[in-house]
């Protein structure tokens, strides 16, 4: 028999889970918690026990999305050597997250906006901002051991951010093109202006390289035990 623990916690997962769907196809303003009960055949008020409110629920899903991308990107680059190598399998990864933990992705996408202004979501920011200076500190790396040129690192940063903020509008995984060839295009992009030696560009942007295959290779090991959806190659 199941510990009341372990059932209450696999309860609040399952609301988690299902706001974060409703989020992704109606937005936060389209999802109520009476649709959410529904779906799941329990109360209302079974919900406002979990998490209170529905911006807690928002704060949990932001928490526990960057939580995933924290551990994913920490993976990737005790994986890689270099830092543009580094960089190159983040870019990859920023578009491997619209076909891995799509609803999640497209849920924070749409309502990233929203999530900064929630005052509750300290965690949740607290661990945007570190994913972001990860970035920052990557291509600062890069340009201290002189393979990537001298950039404003936060502009360079917001700008990468934001080639892939929309992704969610346009990119189809079931469509002609995959989420490495997309990916190989914002590599293409981002490094093509950064790198000090741009004979190595084709090599960090092959969809089928090293980069691509390692931020895959990242996604899926830290995926395994909660099962999530990531094809392998």
């Amino acid at each position: 028999m199941a510990k009341a623990g372990t059932r209450l916690a696999g309860k609040a997962n399952e609301i988690l889970e299902v706001f974060t769907h409703n989020v992704a196809q109606f937005g936060y303003d389209g999802t109520n918690l009476s649709d959410i009960a529904n779906e799941l055949s329990i109360s209302k008020g079974t919900i406002v026990h979990h998490y209170g409110t529905k911006d807690r629920l928002l704060a949990a899903l932001h928490t526990s999305y960057m939580r995933r991308r924290l551990t994913e990107a920490k993976l990737l680059i005790g994986k890689l050597d270099h830092p543009e190598q580094q960089l190159a399998g983040l870019l990859f990864a920023f578009i491997l997250y619209q076909e891995h933990d799509r609803d999640a992705t497209i849920a924070f996408q749409r309502e990233v906006m929203r999530l900064a202004a929630l005052d509750i979501d300290t965690e949740g920011l607290e661990l945007r901002a570190e994913y972001i200076q990860l970035v920052r500190d990557v291509i600062e790396a890069g340009i201290a051991a002189g393979r990537l040129r001298k950039t404003d690192l936060r502009i360079q940063s917001l700008l990468m951010f934001g080639s892939a903020q929309w992704a969610y509008t346009w990119f189809d995984p079931s469509g002609d093109e995959s989420a490495e060839e997309v990916g190989a295009a914002l590599v293409d992009l981002v490094l093509g202006s950064l790198l000090v030696r741009r004979a190595a560009l084709p090599a960090l942007a092959d969809p089928k390289g090293l980069a691509a295959q390692t931020a895959r290779q990242c996604l899926l090991e830290a995926s395994a035990e909660s099962g999530s959806g990531l094809p392998a190659s």
